[in-house]
């Protein structure tokens, strides 16, 4: 499992917002400078996200996102407004490793076929789900503030054999609550897809990090199933635990 440092943007700046509430913000600076900060500690990836561009579609911040993967030598995968195969390119040309597809996979599944084909290896799904009052998992879009109607597992569905890299998977009830992750959330997630898994999250502390390692999945005729990644921001950010702690309990997980 590989550590994911985050860096979501609004504005122009380095944020977090509360279970993605644009109302409860905090600022963390200069975007470009806080990767510079991560890479350098030795994060092995960034996951970077236009705000702005999630919940409009419209690419405010991204010239820099092109400048933060032009700034540091780690790969940098990116999501929030990725609404055309013209946007895939753009990023992807422009020095990103990977690209997320969120709410235009729910419009368009076709879409993430052609890009995922397009650019073998270098689309990936970001599924952002809040629990309704039964219980199910529900996808939500536009910057999380409208319900899809459609649950986690059937969005995988409609994606499956679709070639993408990986699934990035997100509860927004947890993220910036610094509460732990859904492990249990996760492990249906991984039972139930092929995809790579990359966690998101309620990651708070050293512990969080090394549960998430140790999290696995039997299937039926093959390997265990494990976590590919784990994202964190706040825990970073409000210095909760470093980038090199944070490596060093995703390198105890092999």
């Amino acid at each position: 499992m590989e550590l994911y440092p985050a860096i979501d943007i609004r504005d122009g700046g380095a944020v977090r917002l509360t279970q993605g509430d644009f109302d409860r913000q905090s600022d963390y600076g200069d975007p470009v400078a806080l990767a510079g900060r991560f890479a350098a500690a030795g994060a092995p990836w960034l996951h970077v996200v236009d705000l702005d561009a999630a919940r409009s579609g419209r690419p405010v911040n991204r010239a820099t996102v092109l400048a933060i993967a032009a700034a540091v030598d780690v790969p940098v995968e990116t999501g929030g407004g990725v609404r055309s195969e013209a946007d895939v390119a753009e990023l992807l040309d422009g020095g990103l490793s990977r690209v997320i597809l969120g709410t235009a996979a729910l419009d368009d599944p076709g879409f993430v076929r052609r890009a995922a084909s397009a650019f073998p290896g270098r689309v990936a799904l970001g599924i952002d789900y809040r629990r309704t009052p039964d219980g199910r998992a529900e996808v939500a879009v536009c910057g999380w503030e409208e319900g899809s109607g459609r649950t986690v597992g059937e969005l995988l569905d409609e994606v499956a054999g679709a070639g993408l890299a990986a699934v990035i998977v997100t509860s927004i009830e947890r993220d910036g609550m610094l509460g732990g992750p859904d492990l249990d959330g996760l492990r249906a997630v991984l039972g139930s897809t092929e995809l790579p898994v990359i966690a998101s999250g309620g990651v708070a502390s050293v512990a969080d990090i090394e549960s998430l390692g140790a999290l696995e999945v039997v299937v039926a005729d093959g390997p265990p199933r494990r976590l590919l990644g784990a994202i964190t921001g706040k825990a970073l950010v409000d210095g909760r635990f470093t980038v090199e702690e944070g490596v060093a309990a995703c390198a105890r997980s092999v």
